[in-house]
């Protein structure tokens, strides 16, 4: 009997530990649901309120695998607030199938291959006496910057955004989401 109640507090300890698990990750919240280090990119992004324009733009590129390999990426993610900023009109035509490459331009032009912390962007920033050029997957720059301590992006449109929530982990990458919409060249 005494073997018998060993093993099962032995059991039920592990069911305990497995559940709790999960709980351990370091998440970050994000648009209302928890990030965690050990879902991908796209795993995560499903579930924040925030990004549901993002994700859809994102399945109507056909990216949703790319950003779900091994990566590492790193990933300025506008919320859906930021997509509203653009001019009226402007996401609903690049969801259409026609403006396919336009979408996917925009999109990876958010994606920069290998992952970069905000200790990382700032280490560069520091190297950079201020400023520092990074290439994104779609063949653009961005320019990140300090501005008081807040990480800004500048894109090549002229345009600027800001790292609201930073170093959301992901098992691929990491994420930073930002307050505006980052645009190429046009």
């Amino acid at each position: 009997m005494k073997q018998v109640k060993k093993f099962l507090f032995g059991a039920i300890a592990m069911l305990f530990v497995n559940a709790s698990f999960a709980q351990m990750e370091k998440t970050v919240m994000v648009g209302g649901a928890a990030m965690y280090p050990s879902k991908n990119i796209v795993e995560n992004a499903v579930n924040s309120k925030d990004h549901t324009t993002l994700v859809a733009a994102v399945k109507a590129a056909g990216l949703v695998e790319t950003l779900q390999s091994a990566g590492p990426f790193t990933v300025f993610a506008p919320t859906n607030e930021a997509f509203n900023m653009l001019p009226a009109g402007t996401v609903d035509n690049l969801l259409k199938p026609e403006s396919k490459a336009a979408l996917t331009g925009v999109l990876t032009y958010h994606v920069v291959s290998g992952k970069y912390t905000s200790k990382d962007l700032a280490k560069l920033i520091k190297d950079g006496n201020g400023t520092a050029t990074v290439k994104t997957v779609a063949g653009g720059n961005l320019i990140i910057m300090m501005k008081g301590n807040k990480i800004a992006i500048k894109d090549e449109s002229g345009g600027v955004a800001y790292v609201t929530i930073k170093d959301v982990n992901q098992s691929n990458g990491v994420i930073h989401v930002v307050d505006h919409v980052l645009l190429p060249k046009m």
